[in-house]
């Protein structure tokens, strides 16, 4: 098949997909209607989907004509607590919920290539999934199909993103790092309440607090390698009840960002350690709560990545295959990726200044030219029918 252009005679359909979900947007967990309508779409095709009674998503399976290995193409489903303001005429009919990281346009797109996919059935060498996944917004989404069993027969998977720092109707697909882990921190400091006019009787828990905030930076400027990518930011600092009240207790929240996998590991030990002697020199104590989230997203399988960007460049064209800077935002696609090593992550770029698509996602008037979507859609289904044709020892 000719995905691309069976992917443009589709175009509309895909766009219609999108419309449905960009207007019914669900939070994380909540994505009862949004997984009722993939399924019933996959049904109308005819393409068996599995679901699940304790969490929403689902996986459908396309069983190729000739034997072979399993792919696996992911999107995303979930929206964000954000009030939309992006003007277009299919805005979410939810208060409070938009669709403004572009999940929409990814299951869409999916969507898209499961009927592609389905069409050339006959055609592919192995079994593709395609995961339609809740909850990436917060985390930890996607562990549910790995660590229920769902996915222990994947031998290669994709996830893909429409990235606003590329130009719409491109796609990117570099080795190595892409993409942040995340991981987030509590820290609460303990000190003694006093007057504010006789601050000597007390151990003021803001003044640690601040220079906490000051000492974590070295972990960046003088415990990591510079040639490391590493973010350690305070996001949220709670204190105080009264205007002239030493007060006793400081609540600080942050998150630490890094494609290193050496970075990683070394910020929470040295964390503690500036923490804990920071309050002990002011005379308080302090405790640090620690939660590892996702890690990096790396493309360390450089021959699958070769796949990818060959399938792009039959889908788009090879003056649209681009290289990237590396993100230092997350993507929870990487639990999946440390789970199945041959996997990859790819960026559609969706930035068109005429068309007025110029927000970064995460923002109230995040848009997209549609005119992309059929790229995504085909992208998928080139990918995986590339890769199952190779894997099976022909020739894509």
């Amino acid at each position: 098949m000719n995905y691309i252009s069976r992917a443009r005679e589709l175009g509309g359909d895909i766009a219609a997909h999108r419309h449905y979900l960009h207007q019914h947007a669900e939070l994380s967990y909540q994505e009862k209607e949004t997984t009722a309508y993939l399924v019933e779409q996959l049904e109308k095709l005819g393409i068996p989907v599995k679901r699940f009674d304790d969490y929403t998503g689902c996986i459908a399976i396309i069983q190729g004509g000739k034997p072979g290995k399993t792919v696996m193409l992911r999107a995303d489903i979930d929206a964000l607590p954000i009030q939309e303001n992006s003007g277009v005429e299919f805005e979410s009919i939810h208060p409070g919920v938009m669709h403004a990281c572009g999940h929409d346009c990814h299951a869409a797109m999916l969507l898209g290539a499961a009927q592609l996919l389905w069409e050339s059935r006959e055609e592919l060498s192995g079994t593709v999934k395609l995961l339609f996944q809740a909850a990436e917004e917060v985390f930890v989404g996607s562990h549910y199909y790995w660590d229920k069993g769902h996915l222990s027969d994947v031998d290669a998977a994709l996830g893909m993103h429409v990235w606003p720092d590329l130009p719409s109707g491109t796609l990117a697909v570099i080795d190595g790092p892409i993409m942040a882990s995340c991981d987030n921190f509590t820290i609460t400091v303990h000190g003694v309440s006093a007057h504010g006019s006789q601050p000597n009787n007390g151990r003021d828990a803001i003044v640690a607090a601040s220079a906490i905030i000051t000492n974590l930076q070295t972990i960046v400027s003088r415990v990591d390698d510079p040639l490391h990518s590493l973010v350690v930011s305070i996001g949220t600092i709670k204190a105080g009840t009264q205007f002239n009240i030493i007060t006793d207790t400081a609540v600080m929240s942050g998150t630490v960002r890094t494609h290193s996998p050496e970075a990683r590991a070394l910020v929470e030990p040295a964390m503690r350690q500036i923490v804990q002697g920071t309050a002990q020199a002011l005379g308080c104590t302090a405790e640090v709560e620690y939660n590892y989230l996702e890690p990096p997203v790396i493309n360390a399988d450089t021959a699958l990545n070769t796949i990818a960007r060959t399938a792009a460049a039959k889908v788009c064209g090879q003056e649209n295959v681009r290289s990237c800077t590396p993100a230092m935002g997350s993507e929870d696609f990487s639990y999946l990726m440390e789970k199945i090593p041959s996997s990859l992550f790819a960026f559609l770029g969706c930035w068109d200044e005429e068309a007025g698509c110029v927000h970064p996602v995460h923002n109230e008037k995040f848009r997209i030219n549609e005119e992309i979507l059929p790229l995504g859609a085909a992208q998928y289904a080139q990918f995986a029918a590339d890769y199952l044709e190779q894997s099976a020892g022909g020739e894509a």
